[in-house]
């Protein structure tokens, strides 16, 4: 979603939210509550151009976030508990708090802050991104443009030229390439990613061992009693782009990992990107059988009792960098925006 989008629908919701929409719609839009996605918890960098700003939230936003949710009476409970959750439901909605990928930062800024709140929370795990094997493509990427002056990118037998000398030449090269890369085979597309890199002095090796948790920062976050490791794919890798049989190979391998690494077999997985692009009903299928209790998307909106058949297909509510606002959580914690997204529906599980 472009800055333009993104103030748009921030001024919307706190439209929402003057008028009081959310508070009349919450009965019939809210569900029984909400599994919420973070990604990185982290004061803000200062860096003027940072289109991964999205992913990122402050730790005094993520305080306020949880206290508006206790003051909205919602209940925080871990992974483990959703899926009774949704077969029986209680009269007050759930939060359930889980982080993709496994930043530094989780340890160092979130988990504070959710021990502050005695809220149970979650990270989706790829193994090679704790073994220093990570490649986060999309921040490399975006080093890339925010470094240099001009670019020139060959995708399939095309080369194309972006200039890159303002804040708007940027953005747009970026917007083009992330999602240009993002449907493409991702081995190829990686390989563009790390030759951008070399060629321009970006060392992707040294952004992902800044950014993420080794092993053992691991192990200290999981003996954390609120904290739940839970499964991604290996290497980062989205479900769709891949065959079945590579598909189960890169979840597999995961799950032994994690298991070996920490002592306990992962129950929940997220689908990597998590989009309806990313992750399909073929997708849905295999990861419930191969026994896991939960799964969720990056697709929004809330839980409902129609989920209980549906486990592996959860939707999530973002809290997103460019919406740190609690009025504009209050309205999305209401469901009604998401309601009106879907037209009503309750299920987005194709």
């Amino acid at each position: 979603m472009s800055f333009a989008a993104s103030t748009k629908l921030l001024t919307l919701l706190r439209g929402m939210h003057v008028i009081g929409a959310h508070r009349w719609a919450a009965q019939r839009t809210r569900g029984l509550g909400a599994i919420l996605m973070l990604h990185q918890v982290c004061p803000p960098t200062g860096r003027d151009f940072e289109p991964s700003r999205i992913l990122q939230v402050t730790p005094e936003f993520l305080d306020d976030a949880l206290t508006l949710m206790r003051r909205e009476h919602f209940e925080f409970i871990p992974l483990d508990a959703v899926p009774q959750r949704i077969k029986k439901p209680t009269d007050r909605p759930f939060a359930c708090l889980t982080l993709d990928d496994g930043y530094r930062d989780n340890l160092e800024h979130a988990l504070p802050v959710f021990r502050a709140h005695n809220a149970p929370f979650a990270i989706y795990l790829p193994d090679t991104f704790a073994d220093g094997d990570g490649d986060v493509w999309w921040l490399t990427l975006e080093a890339v443009i925010r470094s240099a002056e001009q670019l020139t990118v060959t995708l399939g037998e095309n080369a194309k030229t972006f200039q890159l000398t303002t804040h708007a030449e940027k953005s747009a090269a970026h917007g083009e390439l992330y999602w240009a890369l993002r449907n493409m085979d991702e081995p190829a597309a990686r390989a563009i990613v790390a030759s951008l890199a070399d060629e321009h002095g970006v060392d992707a090796s040294a952004i992902a061992a800044e950014l993420l948790m080794t092993w053992d920062e691991v192990r200290r976050i999981a003996a954390d009693p609120l904290c739940t490791i839970a499964a991604h794919t290996s290497r980062h890798f989205a479900a769709a782009k891949l065959d079945l049989a590579e598909l189960q190979t890169e979840i597999m391998t995961n799950a032994a990992r994690l298991e070996h690494e920490l002592g306990k077999r992962p129950r929940h997985f997220s689908y990597p990107y998590g989009c309806a692009q990313s992750a399909g009903r073929r997708d849905f299928d295999l990861v419930h059988s191969l026994g896991f209790d939960t799964a969720v998307t990056t697709r929004k909106g809330m839980i409902f009792p129609e989920h209980a058949d549906h486990m592996t297909a959860l939707p999530r509510l973002s809290l997103n960098g460019d919406y740190q606002d609690v009025r504009a959580l209050e309205v999305l914690l209401s469901g009604l925006p998401f309601a009106l997204r879907n037209r009503g529906r309750r299920l987005d599980v194709a």
